[in-house]
């Protein structure tokens, strides 16, 4: 599951959203919805955040392509993606703490 947490030019929250829905081993992530759900709030900023069934919360090649892709889509209309997470059992990854945003 991908939900993103959108917000205004100040950093205010506008409202939280779940963008897609997973198997127990993945989800399709399309950066088109995330941009059109985006324009449809006006939002300025997105937090993206996904949980890892398995508990492990490091990124596989997948999140870090899926990060990729909607910076880029995202960055075409002037939104900033502030940060990506992925919750694990008793952790979390920040892709922004860690430089890969």
């Amino acid at each position: 599951m991908l939900s993103s947490t959108l917000l205004d030019n100040r950093q205010r929250l506008i409202r939280s959203e779940i963008l897609f829905r997973g198997t127990i081993d993945g989800a399709s992530v399309h950066p088109r919805e995330v941009v059109r759900v985006v324009l449809e709030s006006n939002a300025a900023a997105i937090v993206a955040f996904h949980n890892h069934p398995s508990g492990e919360a490091s990124p596989s090649h997948a999140d870090e392509l899926v990060t990729r892709r909607l910076r880029e889509a995202l960055q075409l209309i002037d939104v900033r993606v502030l940060d990506h997470l992925i919750i694990g059992d008793n952790q979390e990854y920040s892709f922004a703490e860690t430089g890969l945003l």
